[in-house]
């Protein structure tokens, strides 16, 4: 992208504060410093001591805030955390530029590695599950259970209404559509978010909607947005053209983690076919349909999601294994620890 195709980003120590984000009951914000990178992370204090460390990755266009409902649901499961990629949410964008999945992925990696967290549960969306996927299958050391909610890995036909988030990746289109929709608000541009990312966009309760406005408005003032989306949609595109043992279904096929795969009917960005190609690519995976979800479905559904990733504890064993803790340091013998066996299964959930 040329330098003269959207303004000036200053440097992240000398960015203007634009407005305080948004953190729900019970969560906390704090700001990690990496090499060539700072992230925001968001955290909720877990149910009680020893759970499993959890990381959250959002997609593009998206925060930390994403996951805020399904790690609400979780926190009797995992210690869980949700990153702002760079560029995105709260995190400055990073200091060389880098937006590529390759880029986002060595972030997550950094993260990982210096916070000494790993392995984690990994949650990823859309943009958020082709990082996750790429930090799986070349880091397995950091990786205990992956957890894809329509994550975008290359589709030969892509859907006509996933054509204009591509065209973002085209040199001066972000440009051209600042332009053009200079005159829409905040409150409009949800509206369009939602219309495309939901299933059903009447799930959204007012406070959601009033939340997600004020988001968008303090995003609209940062100078660097839509530099990151942009740079973020070109890294999506390039990382779908890329072959051998870069490629993201190449990838899929390496990682050795448990996986759980959820997709929506409803989906308009990431095909509802593709559904059977993952579950044949991801080894031993788990797959969750959801008939009237979209895009988004932790957001939508985050019930269902949570249920799911339980079921997937117990068909590792994990959740056998916390119960037998539990009742180890409360003296007790384990009646119900047992883990459950089998992988591979495909289910289908109705919103």
């Amino acid at each position: 992208m040329s330098s003269t195709e959207l303004p000036f980003v200053p440097p992240a120590n000398v960015l203007p504060k634009v407005g305080t984000v948004r953190v729900a009951e019970g969560e906390r914000l704090r700001s990690v410093e990496l090499p060539g990178v700072t992230l925001t992370m968001r955290s909720r204090p877990p149910a009680r001591e020893g759970l499993p460390p959890a990381l959250f990755v959002h997609g593009l266009g998206g925060s930390s805030q994403n996951w805020s409902a399904l790690m609400a649901l979780l926190d009797d499961s995992v210690d869980g955390e949700a990153l702002d990629l760079p560029g995105f949410g709260d995190s400055p964008p990073p200091d060389d530029g880098n937006y590529s999945v390759t880029g986002h992925a060595r972030a997550v990696i950094r993260y990982l590695d210096a916070s000494g967290r790993g392995p984690v549960h990994l949650f990823g969306n859309s943009l958020g599950g082709a990082i996750a996927t790429r930090v799986a299958a070349v880091r397995p050391d950091l990786v205990r259970t992956l957890t894809l909610v329509s994550p975008a890995l290359p589709e030969i036909r892509v859907q006509r209404t996933a054509v204009p988030t591509g065209l973002l990746a085209v040199p001066g289109v972000a440009l051209l559509f600042t332009r053009l929709t200079r005159e829409w608000t905040a409150e409009q541009r949800v509206r369009g978010v939602m219309a495309l990312c939901y299933g059903d966009p009447g799930r959204v309760t007012p406070e959601g909607f009033s939340n997600a406005v004020h988001e968008m408005e303090r995003r609209l003032r940062l100078p660097y947005f839509w530099d990151a989306m942009a740079r973020s949609a070109r890294g999506i595109v390039n990382a779908y053209t890329l072959g051998g043992q870069q490629g993201l279904w190449r990838q899929a096929e390496r990682v050795l983690a448990p996986t759980l795969l959820v997709y929506g009917g409803r989906d308009q960005l990431v095909g509802f076919r593709m559904a059977q190609k993952a579950a044949r690519a991801f080894r031993g995976s788990r797959m969750v349909t959801l008939p009237d979800a979209g895009h988004v479905a932790m957001m939508e559904y985050p019930e269902t999601v949570a249920m799911a990733f339980r079921e997937l504890l117990e068909e590792t064993g994990e959740l056998g294994a916390q119960r037998a803790e539990r009742a180890e340091r409360a003296g007790r013998p384990d009646a119900d620890g047992a883990a459950v066996d089998g992988a591979g299964t495909d289910e289908s959930m109705g919103g």
